[in-house]
């Protein structure tokens, strides 16, 4: 297959990436923006293969997401690109409305046009991957209660809106026009190469500096951790095997509350790395409790059920240990951070291949 893949240079769609050029013979066209997350060094395992394209174009573009279509000729889309920061929607919501409403209505009209000239062959295994959030749904009342497929839509933030609004636009080219659609949601990811503003790489690199540990309230909103690798052989599942027209919720099975993650995070860091910045007797002492974040949802829980039963998928990492492996990739990787962290690799933009 060829398969263009759009926010490829971000946390999800890097590990994506490497997985199908490492694991797979398919090709890969990855389309970027390069906004600030998006990061080419996170694609250097795979940049110098000869599988693996770069484009730098924005999906809002129309002329020139139509002209990838047709250079490349792919078999499959799977879109990533969106902006995902739930507290930069709060700050800035418009740079979200744009991207991920505006961009996917720009996507889908312009892979609309482009799958009605394919032949019938082609046709018939065109897919238009949309990758989106359980944020969709809201939060969920009692500890008994999880997503589904059919949860109803009740987004809190601006970014989960926005990316409800996506999932719409998705469904209704697939209704209206007949695109060949599918849409995976997912819980909570962690792991390699995750941009330091996220929850998991920012306790790792404040307790190193000795920095405070800032969580939201009392910490005890809960999130399903999905470990970005299982989350990616998922997803290649879906857009080779799914259904055309059907949704998958994509789950870890690892519900925790915010603050478990940090009291583990903390306990990896003595074990892992017992050397501490100076003055500083224990991680857990860096804990800050800061104000909550408005709207902030309570609980999120993914029912993985279904892509379980017809696909095959389940997670392979558990908690414990996706999140030792995101530790000590954190440790062994603290110039990729720093880079990040000072932007220099924003400014060297490495492995770039047109």
């Amino acid at each position: 297959m060829k398969i263009l893949i759009t926010g490829g240079a971000g946390f999800i769609g890097s590990a994506l990436i490497r997985y199908i050029i490492q694991e797979n013979d398919d090709e890969v066209i990855n389309v970027d923006k390069l906004t600030y997350a998006g990061n080419l060094e996170s694609l250097l395992p795979v940049s110098s293969n000869e599988r693996y394209s770069f484009e730098q174009v924005d999906i809002c573009d129309s002329v020139k997401v139509s002209e990838l279509f047709y250079k490349y000729q792919p078999d499959a889309i799977m879109h990533l690109a969106a902006e995902s920061h739930v507290d930069r929607s709060i700050d800035g919501p418009a740079e979200f409305i744009q991207t991920n409403i505006v961009g996917t209505y720009t996507l889908l009209e312009e892979a609309r046009k482009y799958w009605l000239q394919l032949d019938d062959d082609k046709k018939k295994v065109f897919r238009f991957h949309h990758i989106s959030t359980d944020e969709v749904y809201g939060d969920l009342e009692g500890p008994e209660d999880f997503f589904r497929e059919d949860t109803p839509y009740a987004p809190s933030s601006p970014y989960s809106a926005s990316k409800a609004s996506s999932d719409h636009l998705v469904r209704a080219w697939n209704r209206t026009y007949g695109l060949p659609v599918v849409i995976t949601n997912c819980s909570n990811n962690y792991g390699p190469y995750h941009f330091p503003e996220k929850l998991v790489p920012l306790m790792i690199l404040n307790a190193l500096e000795g920095k405070p540990l800032p969580v939201y309230g009392d910490g005890c909103q809960i999130r399903d951790w999905l470990f970005v690798d299982d989350h990616a052989k998922a997803l290649y599942k879906v857009v080779t095997e799914g259904v055309v027209s059907e949704t998958y919720n994509v789950g870890g099975y690892n519900e925790k509350k915010n603050i478990e993650v940090v009291n583990t995070l903390c306990s990896l860091l003595e074990e892992l790395h017992p050397e501490k910045p100076k003055g500083i007797e224990k991680f857990t002492d860096l804990i800050t409790y800061v104000k909550d974040r408005p709207g902030h949802d309570v609980r999120y829980a993914i029912d993985a059920t279904k892509i379980t039963r017809e696909l095959g998928w389940k997670p392979e990492e558990t908690f414990d240990t996706g999140m030792r492996k995101t530790v000590k990739w954190y440790l062994s990787n603290l110039e990729w951070c720093k880079r990040v962290q000072d932007g220099s690799y924003a400014r060297e933009r490495l492995g770039t291949k047109a």
